[in-house]
């Protein structure tokens, strides 16, 4: 058997085989995932926004920092050194020689395989006249022709040549450790040992314990856990909250506390610019002794977001800090409503959190985006809107109090409202209003994997399907006007042909809202066919109920197998220090009795259209029931929609304890008794036979 010898590399030749495949390992990948994305896609990006956000504070930061960031530029000169680097040892180990390489007698002595004995002899005897140590010739290479020559023409040499490869027999297999000898040098023991101490026994676990502690810090989302108790406390100590609590528990939040967070600082401006702050906002309850809220940082972040939600001037060093605090914000907030939904669903009736708490929540979110208070107009979401300028809206004129009532006026009545604008800023006012969206909510109720998905019996699971559909705010504009152009085509009978093919057109959740505007313009002496059509046209459904159900099965099963992206529209907000995503909250509540039915679910995919399934327990006691369906905007003020949701709940049917298919005839049993029977007199038989 032969031997086996195990070699380090000498001549560090293996070394950079492996040296090369681990460089490649690393640099390829890095590429793939750390490779800055094309820059240019990005200024194009923000130029098509420029129009619309150009005066949003998160729009020019963005464009402050991609002009001042040297991050892309550094990524890039560290992998171009990366594949610098493989490169060079790529060139590297294509120029070392191959150490092992198959032995071929005919290639020593350049003879075609297969050459016969006398052209073997032959060439032998030529290469030993030209390379025979007595000539002259070198005598290394005249062994090497010398021991072809024997393994070609001696048949023990052949024999051994042609099964192992060699003509001296089988010789010991090398093994080559691709780490150069000096590692293993008696003299660099200690060096090796110690770095090898440092990389293991220091590094490692540092990294490690630090990833972990880090770990279990946070919360999925994020967030601390001890922030989270913390909003679980005060939540549970006062359901019902209002709004001025509401903002000294956020802030309480220990994201602000330098102790728990590195991003959050205290300075020692705060002690001068903080006082100062707060005797200008009055009273924000700064004599309250309950801790945390009397804390330094909790007391900062407060005056922080008050200061934002006034939209007051700070100084450069509180504007750095107030940035901070305003951009973890809405985070938070989604904690508080999720610890808001995980209470209600496990506390009894008297500790969980009231409607309105959960709801103050989501209000304080959007009033955090755009900078407003809760009692100001949702007109001042608009660039060049100020307090002053809302008494030309509201006046008995034009009786504007929202971004809805500004969209229905008339263009005229519009520029003329808005005359405190020049043209330029009226176009800018508008090109903004019409970006901000336009939701349509339709409901399906129904109970799933019954046989009657219409009749709701008590304690049965209710699941309501609501399908969202975001235009931006212009279409509804281009609804009202084609309401205006319908009701005036309706003056007679002769035009219902025409109102009918122009409805066709137009989206379908607008059909009950025209036919209602047309069916009242329509002259009472005109055929009462006019609105019979109407009406029938108004109920038209062009895909029959199969259809529907086999689409709504094809939606869910993609829903199941895509992941969406939580890139939606950016958000039109003046004063956000950051990008946002247009993301909603859709669930069901009791209004009469101030309780959640179903827990919010956030909506963070509407980009064009969006099914949500919204499932609750039927009411145990039979009897009609009074729900509402909740859509809020999490970035906007003034959107938000609440359409009535009618529940009609019946007896459970009882269980039945005998069911046709269970009912067996006499008959049937005697002959199935009779074939068992059979079956085993069969088998004593058998048995019998086989014995």
């Amino acid at each position: 058997m032969a031997g086996q010898q195990f070699q380090y590399d000498d001549s560090g030749n293996t070394f950079f085989y492996f040296l090369t495949s681990f460089v490649g390992l690393i640099v390829i990948p890095a590429t793939y995932y750390l490779w800055p994305r094309d820059q240019n896609a990005e200024q194009l990006r923000l130029k098509s926004l420029r129009r619309v956000h150009g005066r949003c504070l998160w729009y020019r930061l963005r464009l402050m920092k991609s002009q001042q960031s040297i991050v892309p530029t550094l990524k890039k000169a560290a992998l171009l050194f990366g594949w610098a680097v493989f490169l060079l040892l790529a060139y590297k180990v294509s120029k070392l020689d191959r150490e092992y390489q198959e032995y071929n007698p005919y290639e020593v002595l350049n003879l075609d395989p297969g050459a016969s004995l006398s052209e073997i002899k032959k060439q032998y005897r030529v290469l030993s006249l030209k390379f025979h140590p007595d000539k002259g010739g070198d005598e290394a290479t005249f062994m090497r022709i010398a021991k072809a020559y024997a393994a070609l023409t001696n048949e023990q040499s052949r024999q051994n040549w042609e099964m192992y490869g060699n003509p001296d027999g089988p010789g010991a297999t090398s093994f080559g450790i691709a780490l150069p000898a000096w590692i293993v040098d008696q003299k660099n023991s200690m060096l090796v040992l110690l770095v090898y101490g440092l990389a293991f026994m220091v590094i490692l676990p540092v990294v490690v314990g630090t990833w972990w502690y880090r770990s279990i810090r946070y919360s999925g989302d994020q967030i601390l856990i001890n922030t989270t108790q913390l909003f679980m406390h005060f939540m549970y100590k006062t359901p019902n909250m209002n709004m001025k609590r509401l903002a000294m528990v956020l802030t309480a939040a220990f994201e602000f506390d330098p102790r728990s967070n590195k991003e959050a600082t205290i300075r020692p401006t705060d002690n001068i610019e903080v006082p100062q702050l707060i005797r200008e906002l009055g009273n924000i309850n700064v004599k309250k002794k309950e801790p945390p809220f009397c804390y330094p940082y909790s007391l900062k972040a407060r005056v922080l977001v008050l200061a934002h939600l006034a939209r007051m001037d700070v100084s450069e060093e509180l504007e750095e800090d107030q940035r901070f605090v305003v951009r973890k914000s809405p985070a938070l907030l989604q904690e508080m409503i999720n610890v808001g939904c995980q209470l209600t669903m496990m506390a009894n009736s008297f500790h969980a959190p009231r409607l309105v708490t959960i709801e103050n929540c989501m209000k304080l979110t959007q009033m955090t985006v755009q900078g407003l208070q809760e009692s100001k107009s949702p007109l001042l979401q608009l660039p060049h809107f100020e307090e002053e300028h809302l008494r030309y809206c509201i006046s008995k004129k034009y009786k504007v109090r929202s971004l809805q009532d500004l969209v229905s006026l008339k263009d005229s009545d519009r520029r003329s409202m808005l005359r405190f604008l020049g043209e330029e800023k009226y176009d800018e006012v508008m090109a903004v209003l019409g970006s901000f969206p336009h939701i349509t909510m339709d409901t399906k109720l129904q109970v799933l994997d019954d046989e009657d998905s219409n009749n709701i019996t008590a304690g049965s699971i209710v699941t309501v399907t609501v399908t969202l559909t975001r235009k931006r705010m212009a279409v509804s504009s281009d609804i009202s006007s084609n309401i205006d152009i319908i009701s005036e085509l309706c003056v007679s009978s002769e035009f219902v042909n025409a109102v009918l093919g122009f409805m066709m057109l137009m989206p379908r959740h607008a059909f009950s809202q025209i036919t209602t505007r047309v069916c009242l313009s329509i002259p009472l002496n005109a055929s009462p066919t006019i609105y019979f059509e109407l009406i029938i046209q108004s109920n038209y459904c062009p895909h029959q109920e199969w259809e529907a159900l086999q689409q709504s099965i094809q939606r869910r099963e993609r829903a199941l197998l895509e992941t969406k992206s939580k890139v939606t529209h950016p958000v039109y907000s003046l004063y956000f220090p950051e990008e946002k995503q247009e993301w909603w909250w859709l669930y069901i509540a009791d209004r009469r009795d101030q309780t959640l039915v179903s827990m919010p679910y956030h909506v963070c995919t509407l980009k064009d259209t969006e099914e949500v399934e919204l499932k609750f327990p039927a009411p145990s006691k039979t009897g009609n029931y009074q729900y509402s369906v909740i859509l809020r905007s999490d970035s906007y003020l003034g959107l938000d929609q609440i359409k009535p949701l009618k529940l009609e709940v019946h007896e459970a049917k009882a269980m039945l304890d005998n069911h046709p298919q269970w009912d067996i005839p006499d008959t049937e049993e005697e002959d199935e008794e009779q074939e068992d029977s059979d079956g085993i007199e069969e088998s004593e038989d058998d048995d019998e036979d086989n014995d």
